[in-house]
């Protein structure tokens, strides 16, 4: 058994509320959830509005499929025009 985990910082520059920032944060977790069939996650810079972490998570028995996975999502959440990504980090389990 095998878990990959990803850590994403993004920026929200047309942002101006953190109820505009939940909109969106909302929107994108559900998305790559029903999607990728992920555990997903807003896990830091919950207050402030133009800036925002998520977590994500998948198992697999597989280390190559969920490397595969995480790599679908990084891709997906910079295909977002809401968001771009500052940086990201995956690691493995």
């Amino acid at each position: 058994m095998v878990t990959v985990i990803l850590k994403v910082e993004m920026s929200l520059p047309g942002v101006s509320s953190l109820k505009e920032k939940r909109r969106i944060i909302k929107s994108l977790i559900a998305k790559l959830k029903n999607k990728y069939n992920i555990s997903i996650a807003e896990v830091d810079n919950n207050d402030i509005h133009r800036k925002a972490t998520i977590g994500a998570a998948i198992v697999s028995n597989n280390s190559s499929f969920g490397n595969q996975v995480i790599a679908k999502v990084v891709d997906s959440i910079n295909m977002n025009s809401d968001v771009v990504i500052i940086d990201y980090q995956t690691e493995n389990y």
